[in-house]
């Protein structure tokens, strides 16, 4: 019996190199019945059916995939030798090697493991984003985020090279309810903080290029906490021609919420479905559908709320009730269909059509009112914490009735050529996008101070109340009425060249490029703009010496342009602004990445040193995390820092890291001189700490710890920002997780009711562990008696406890 199943099977063996000739470890090698790893030398063998056709696959994580059809004889040996080229063609992408194969980055690469358990308010890819030097945010129920002094309307986000984008009238990070990106279906995180390249699209700040995973075989896994929960399937058809993932989630933002100072009734609901489905229609020829659709309902009535502030020999506090809710509603539709076609082994075409579409909602009628005054701080005293003496009341009726539909097509198509050698790639593309959108906005504040209505200070009316009586003309203390029908038609296109060389035994990559993109507005009852049209060259360079240390340092730059988007044409008083011109910057990166050894483990220092010339600049105030436009180019900017990050294994077997940032950005209107603009973050400091009992290794702990020193606390938005310079306090936050694995990849169980399962965890969260106070924004409190104004910080949320629940099958 052993004779004849040997004689029913053949071998293949072989040696698996990169572009350069060099060997690739730990590559995988496998058929329908059995996989091998390549070892250190690049060599495998592994044993096959004979007299039959079996595919055989090769894969690695910085590679592109190769299969291979073979039909052996019995007992035949046969010699399969490949070269692997790489999975992105991307000047950080590179693999080299010195006495042992090394991989050196560009960009920072992000494992799904890690975005899936380190614990966070807002826990995703945003989360752990916010822990990069360079990456800002002072608000955990956001998943927005600054990089290096830009704002949120900045940064690209890709999801298998398809453009996604996010709703327009969010005001509120507890509006946002769930990120686009759903963790339990990434394969892939590539994050870049400013150099990019021209194949990206054109904003001025930063890169997410995320990618979903191919399932291989039936899987499910299944979430659980106190904030809601997700269900992800994956399927694969028998012939492995259709594969399928599709994931559900839903979350509920009260337990973070309540935990606030505002006393509310809250009821929010944020659902979304997302599909991915592939179909191979042949070896040259595959196909792909990524569809999702999201709701959110927010619904909102404040009930009370009460803010200390000021200092300990003068408490002050402010008093506020509320009447009214807010009632805001977001719907989202998106679907994309991309095709891949073989021409040949050295070209390849890409074929991307995408369709955007939003409803949303906001109206609310609340009315707030307040007292203003001093806390009494006699600890003995009955009326402790309360205010004892009030400055100045009054009242605030805020009204808002938006109301915004957008659709956005896209249609691509991208070719990539290798030479025969793989030292030149050539790659370009062309693109068409249409926008439309119909909005409306009517949004007006009243404000009453002891009894006296005050007037709009764009009216310019002098007035001494209460002590004159006021005999002006009536009119709300802010009013915004527009109806835009906006279209927007844009051609972009880009095209570069990236070759690898050798300068005596130095390793050299180049890569050059330069994007091209042309617009124009037009729309209803809106005077059409002018076609605008801007280029953008850009240029990377990397060098890695043959030192004993292993080095690489990278210098990139060019200039980078973002034609405004429907949000950025709209200025303070809700008009479109069709001729607003496309805000330029000119980058420059200089890096350098430090692979080493300590304690007998790997780890990296990157460190990076940037500075960026603004010009066309649109200027803008943030409210939360909604952002209003001056839609006038009246400015110039500059930014300059720098970034440092420390990752490896602290803990055998884990990666955590260190990073620290420091940042400078200022702005000058109309030639008045710099001021601090809203994003000047100055100083950050992130960790992400991962552990475990050695033991008890089935218990593990997560740490996220973010620093940042205060921001600019903003404006009102009729105010001259030159005569509010004031920071908002420093940001400090730490999240802790912990973790009980009865069962994953590294720990197994003999229990009978684990078998089933490939994981199962059970964890315990800690959200702002320290308890700290931490401002995202200032209310501005008018006090008609002393003519002043106070910025009351709104706090965001105090310690919270989570359980979660991870089960894999």
């Amino acid at each position: 019996m052993g004779f004849g199943a040997y004689a029913q099977t053949a071998r293949v063996k072989g040696i698996l190199l990169d572009e350069s000739n060099k060997p690739i470890a730990k590559a995988s090698v496998k058929t329908n019945t059995a996989s091998v790893i390549s070892n250190e030398n690049g060599f495998f063998q592994i044993t096959v059916p004979a007299n039959q056709k079996i595919t055989i696959e090769i894969t690695h994580v910085s590679y592109k995939k190769v299969a291979t059809v073979l039909s052996l004889k019995p007992n035949e040996d046969y010699e399969l030798n490949v070269v692997l080229n790489q999975r992105a063609e991307q000047l950080g992408e590179v693999v080299v090697s010195k006495g042992g194969r090394k991989r050196v980055e560009g960009i920072t690469t992000i494992a799904p493991e890690v975005i899936r358990t380190i614990p966070g308010a807002n826990a995703g890819v945003e989360n752990i984003l916010k822990t990069l030097p360079g990456v800002y945010s002072n608000n955990e129920l956001s998943t927005q985020y600054a990089v290096r002094g830009g704002n949120y309307d900045e940064n690209l986000v890709y999801v298998n090279e398809i453009e996604v984008y996010r709703p327009f009238l969010i005001r509120s990070g507890q509006q946002e309810g769930l990120s686009f990106t759903n963790t339990e279906m990434v394969q892939n995180v590539d994050f870049s903080a400013g150099g990019f390249q021209a194949k990206y699209g054109d904003k001025l700040s930063s890169v997410l290029d995320i990618t979903y995973r191919r399932p291989t075989k039936f899987q499910a896994a299944f979430d659980a906490s106190l904030l809601g929960g997700s269900a992800t399937v994956d399927l694969v058809s028998k012939n492995q021609k259709w594969t399928n993932i599709t994931g559900v989630r839903y979350r509920d933002n009260s337990l973070l919420v309540k935990s606030q100072e505002t006393e509310t009734n809250f009821r929010p609901t944020f659902v979304d479905v997302q599909t991915l489905i592939n179909f191979d229609a042949s070896t040259k020829w595959q196909w792909s559908f990524l569809g999702n659709i999201s709701q959110n309902r927010y619904n909102y009535q404040p009930i009370s709320r009460q803010t200390n502030f000021g200092t300990i020999d003068n408490p002050i506090a402010l008093q506020v009730f509320y009447n009214g809710q807010e009632k805001d509603r977001y719907l989202t539709l998106f679907g994309a269909l991309k095709s891949v076609y073989q021409v040949s082994d050295d070209f390849k075409l890409k074929f991307i059509g995408s369709a955007y579409h939003t409803q949303e909602q906001e109206h609310f009628d609340i009315q707030a009112q307040y007292a203003l005054g001093e806390v009494d701080s006699n600890i003995g005293s009955e009326t402790f914490g309360d205010v004892v003496y009030s400055r100045g009341v009054g009242s605030q009726l805020s009204h808002a009735r938006n109301n915004l539909d957008a659709l956005i097509f896209n249609g691509e198509v991208k070719g990539f050529h290798s030479s025969k050698t793989s030292e030149h790639q050539v790659e370009w593309g062309l693109k068409f996008t249409k926008e439309d959108i119909r909005d409306r906005i009517v949004e007006w504040e009243a404000i009453d101070s002891a009894g006296f209505s005050l007037p709009a200070p764009i009216l310019d009316i002098p007035h001494d109340q209460p002590y004159t009586p006021y005999t002006g003309p009536l009119a709300p203390y802010q009013n915004v009425r527009a109806t835009n029908f906006v279209q927007i038609n844009r051609f972009s296109g880009y095209a570069q060249w990236n070759y690898r060389g050798e300068i005596g035994t130095a390793e050299y990559w180049v890569n050059a490029g330069v994007r091209a993109h042309q617009w124009q507005v037009s729309g209803d009852n809106i005077t059409t703009g002018d076609s605008q049209f801007v280029i953008s060259p850009r240029v990377q360079f990397a060098i890695k010496p043959a030192w004993v240390m292993d080095m690489l340092f990278r210098l990139s730059g060019g200039v980078y342009h973002q034609p405004p988007f429907y949000r950025e044409l709209r200025d303070a008083d809700g008009v479109v602004q069709p001729n607003v011109k496309a805000q330029q910057s000119v980058h420059i990166v200089l890096g350098n990445d430090y692979s080493f050894k300590m304690w007998g483990r790997p780890f990296k220092l990157i460190s990076e040193a940037y500075y960026k010339n603004l010009s066309d600049v649109n200027t803008y105030t943030i409210d939360n995390v909604r952002i209003r436009y001056s839609a006038n180019n009246d400015a110039t900017a500059y930014v300059y820092g720098a970034d440092f990050r420390l990752n490896g294994e602290f803990v055998p077997g884990t990666e955590s890291w260190f990073s620290f940032g420091y940042l400078k950005t200022e702005e000058n209107q109309d030639g008045r001189g710099y001021i601090a603009r809203p994003t000047d973050q100055r100083l950050k400091f992130g960790l992400l700490f991962q552990d475990y009992m050695p033991n008890i290794p089935n218990l593990k702990m997560y740490l996220n710890v973010v620093y940042n020193t205060g921001l600019p606390g903003g404006s009102p938005s009729y105010a001259d920002p030159y005569d509010y310079q004031l920071r908002l306090k420093d940001y400090r936050r730490a999240d802790a997780g912990f973790s009980y694995v009865f069962k994953d990849t590294t720990i197994k169980s003999t229990k009978n009711w684990l078998k089933p399962f490939q994981e199962v965890a059970l964890g315990f969260e800690i959200f702002n562990l320290f308890n700290n106070q931490n401002a995202i924004t200032n209310t501005w409190v008018r006090d008609v008696y002393t003519k002043s104004q106070y910025g009351i910080p709104n706090y965001m949320t105090t310690r919270t406890f989570n359980l979660k629940l991870n089960v894999r099958l």
